[in-house]
């Protein structure tokens, strides 16, 4: 239903064509809005209440706008003047309330509306001003954040004040001469936790002061436009910056917790590392579907582990590295590095490495990621040239998991035994291969007898039979549909980590009997090697042929990476099977 306040007898209520609402920090039923007056509903809107007389200047010759000069008419009706259009009612004082109009007038009352005083004089400006933003301050009932726009009559420069005795004196933190702060200002925002840390939204993006304006810098990263933020809102969980802007979208900054750590201390320092709030291991969701190119979404958090760093200046000569230490005091993974100058994020995945998967015709696509790392005292440790600081990081458990300790251990011990059957199974796979490639190799030897060369033939064939019963080998694509060992496996892990509880006893028992059907490939290929290749052994060794190798083949292999279609030709699950040379990138002809 409509719930706008209407006008009395032969009266006319103006609201701004961006009419200000705002809710009461203190009754949770009250709700202002702003025409030249100040109306209250503590009912939903059924009711308002007038709390103010006008609060603007309430000056004729800025409410001409049913006149058009002689040009064709475009009035909506909405194109009101002399109107309230920012409201603020201070966090630590009920009923003190500021209200800011679009004329220039900053009043407030301090018991609800029965008194109101206008303090515009206090702020020393000249005519023709629009308070763009009034901000109660979070802290402190004194104190309140005014800011005006007055680019409509061609000033363009930022204008932020701040009083700390209830509006009788004003002082400027930004104006036309204010260094590192630009564009005519929209709004400004206390940190809610310490007051120093100041946002103002202006035509050209958001800027930050950790002094109380005292200085001003950019918020500029890499993919934020300069486009003007109209509100700034700071989220009470987890500290993320929430900012409206004109034509771009709204924004999300994570976490900005670390901007209250940069003290004169960090910031002479030549590398800081910043302490972060338990790191909560949210629960991870499944599923989607294609929504084509037209639908719009924005990016979710990182769903990983923020480690956040300050560095003095750009790191330039020396190594430097990141380590996640566990809670055993034992290396977990090593991250990399941002080296620019200032604050860095580096996102650490919480998960361990991913199985180290035999090559095959098929993609196992379950097996490109580690199980999560288990909830528990962690480090950061960041070494730059030789100087190592340290801060904890500690994990836990999203707070809505119904599963225990206990249950998360069973379901992270079942992967990583998962990870060892696969490990057997790569060895496995590379010793069939072995086999296969030096049995060739003997039977096209030139001394190799007639009966030589069939024996050797003859071994190659088992054991490529065997290591078809290991991995898929019809070629055709990612996804052939062809399942063996290996292909088994990578589902029964997907089923695994699929959550962080305790695995159902069904999925247990799955990987139970194809442990079962790999030793016994294995068992075959041990009797293989021991009857067949080592009686192709002898008949080699009489001829005069180079033994072929029976020795366990080494399993030894780091990710890496390289073009796409290098990395793909030889890409099985998270890790790269092929020539590392073909990873180069070719050379352009000058």
């Amino acid at each position: 239903k409509a719930i706008q306040p209407k006008a009395g007898y032969r009266e006319k209520l103006r609201f701004n064509w961006n009419t200000p609402m705002a809710l009461s920090p203190h009754d949770k039923s009250a709700l202002y809005l702003g025409s030249q007056y100040l109306h209250r509903t503590r009912d939903h809107g059924n009711t308002w209440e007038r709390i103010s007389p006008d609060l603007t200047t309430n000056n004729p010759a800025k409410q001409q706008q049913e006149k058009s000069g002689g040009i064709t008419v475009d009035n909506s009706s909405a194109e009101m003047h002399t109107t309230i259009y920012s409201i603020s009612e201070s966090p630590k004082a009920a009923g003190t309330i500021w209200v800011g109009t679009d004329d220039g007038n900053v009043q407030v009352t301090r018991d609800g509306g029965a008194n109101w005083t206008n303090v515009t004089k206090a702020l020393k400006l000249g005519p023709d001003n629009w308070v763009s933003w009034v901000e109660a301050s979070q802290h402190d009932a004194a104190t309140a954040y005014v800011a005006v726009d007055r680019h409509a009559f061609g000033d363009m420069a930022p204008h932020i004040f701040v009083t700390r005795d209830g509006g009788k004196s004003f002082a400027r933190i930004a104006g036309p001469a204010t260094a590192g702060i630009r564009g005519y200002a929209h709004v400004i925002k206390e940190d809610r936790i310490d007051r120093s840390i100041l946002f103002a939204g202006t035509e050209f993006g958001l800027f930050v002061s950790r002094n109380a304006g005292a200085n001003w810098e950019e918020f500029r990263p890499g993919n934020f436009p300069a486009v003007a933020v109209r509100d700034v809102v700071q989220s009470k969980k987890g500290d993320d910056l929430v900012l409206a802007t004109h034509g771009r979208g709204i924004w999300v900054i994570d976490d900005v917790s670390p901007l209250r750590s940069l003290t004169p201390a960090v910031t002479a320092s030549t590398v800081t590392l910043v302490a972060s709030a338990p790191v909560e291991q949210r629960i991870q969701g499944n599923g989607g579907w294609s929504e084509g190119d037209a639908n719009f979404v924005g990016d979710n958090p990182p769903d990983g582990a923020v480690i956040t760093y300050y560095q003095k200046a750009r790191h330039v000569i020396g190594r430097m590295k990141m380590e996640i230490i566990g809670p055993d005091g034992q290396l977990v993974e090593e991250l990399p590095t941002s080296k620019r100058k200032g604050l860095n994020r580096v996102v650490w995945s919480m998960r361990t490495k991913p199985p180290l998967v035999p090559p095959a015709a098929s993609l196992a696509g379950n097996s490109i990621l580690g199980q999560r790392v288990l909830a528990g005292a962690y480090k950061v440790r960041l070494t730059k040239a030789g100087e190592v600081t340290e801060v904890p990081l500690t994990l836990v458990p999203d707070a809505r998991a119904t599963f225990s300790a206990d249950d998360r251990k069973a379901q992270y011990d079942a992967a990583e035994r998962v990870k060892t059957l696969f490990r057997r199974m790569t060895g496995l796979t590379f010793g069939l291969v072995a086999l296969k490639r030096d049995a060739a190799q003997a039977a096209s030897a030139p001394t190799a007898t007639p009966a030589t060369k069939a024996a050797a033939l003859d071994l190659g064939t088992k054991a490529d039979a065997l290591r078809k019963q290991v991995v898929a080998t019809t070629e055709g694509g990612a996804i052939t549909g062809e399942e063996r060992l290996r292909e088994n496996m990578d589902m029964a892990y997907g089923q695994i980590i699929s959550t962080e509880g305790r695995p159902p006893g069904y999925a247990i028992a799955r990987v139970d009997a194809l442990e079962r059907e790999l030793k016994e490939v294995e068992d075959a290929f041990a009797a293989l090697k021991a009857s067949k290749a080592t009686a192709l052994n002898t008949r080699l060794q009489l001829a005069g042929i180079a033994p072929i190798s029976l020795a366990a083949v080494t399993v030894d292999m780091v990710l890496t990476g390289g073009q796409l279609s290098a990395l793909g030709r030889g890409m099985v699950g998270g890790r790269y099977f092929g020539d590392f040379r073909s990873l180069a990138f070719p050379r352009k002809k000058r």
